[in-house]
């Protein structure tokens, strides 16, 4: 079932930038491919060179960077679910930055993180890949902004593809 690309209103306006990024109308397959280049590119790196590094000083190191898109990808799935299976609660927004210096995601090994990143996705990509057209529709109240279950997919690849520009633009990687 191919989600369809969702249309603004479906989604946070802020993210319509890096929503943009995203190419063609089928999140879960945008999700696989970005997954794999993603994981591809963090195997590529050298523990001793990012160990510790940031583009400038107060930023994220790299290994944070692979943390925060853990836990966001973690978070959108979990509100994805939520709107999908017609839940009307509200669901809270987090703080990124306060998740990231909750926790030392520098003190694990790079392939800790990836092993992570990729059962993370593999769990978000069977999610997605079980929901019927109506469920892809559904909409949900998310961190104070109406959003659908396609919105959420696609907001999760926005974001991903904003981090991905970023490793390689301030980065160097």
């Amino acid at each position: 079932m191919i989600s369809g690309r969702p249309l603004d209103g479906e989604f946070a306006a802020y993210a319509k930038s890096d929503i943009d990024y995203v190419a063609g109308d089928d999140a879960v397959g945008a999700l696989a491919a970005q997954g794999k280049e993603i994981a591809e590119l963090f195997e590529s790196l050298d523990e001793e060179t990012i160990r510790a590094r940031r583009y400038a000083p107060g930023k994220w190191t790299v290994k944070e960077v692979i943390g925060h898109l853990i836990d966001d990808e973690r978070i959108f799935a979990y509100r994805a679910l939520c709107v999908a299976r017609a839940d009307t609660r509200p669901l809270p927004g987090f703080e990124e930055n306060d998740y990231v210096a909750a926790t030392n995601f520098e003190s694990r090994s790079l392939a800790n993180l990836i092993a992570e990143y990729r059962s993370v996705r593999a769990a978000t990509l069977t999610l997605f890949e079980s929901l019927t057209a109506e469920e892809w529709l559904r909409r949900g109240t998310v961190n104070g902004y109406e959003a659908s279950v396609r919105g959420c997919a696609f907001h999760m690849a926005g974001h991903e593809l904003h981090h991905l520009r970023t490793l390689r633009e301030r980065y160097s990687i």
